[in-house]
């Protein structure tokens, strides 16, 4: 899945990918995208974890949608009203 992302790997474009995913019902792809984004020290920003946890809760993933919200308190984004929505 990491070329998705390649030509120009930035958080905007990977976030654009992983909420693609989303809306396309592909919530392994998303975590997929969300994990090569990690793997390449990429910024993953409010917006990615907000388009991956939808993906994992619209896939019926819950388990992996809480570890998302966990992750997320633990990194440098911010939840914001779309998260816990």
């Amino acid at each position: 899945m990491m070329a998705a992302c390649s030509a120009e790997m930035n958080t905007i474009a990977c976030s654009a990918a992983v909420s693609a995913c989303e809306k396309r019902g592909e919530w392994t792809s998303a975590l997929q995208l969300f994990a090569d984004m990690a793997a390449s020290l990429v910024e993953i920003d409010t917006i990615t974890y907000n388009a991956t946890v939808s993906a994992c809760e619209k896939g019926g993933a819950w388990a992996k949608a809480l570890w998302l919200l966990i992750e997320m308190t633990r990194s440098r984004a911010e939840a914001d009203t779309i998260t816990y929505n």
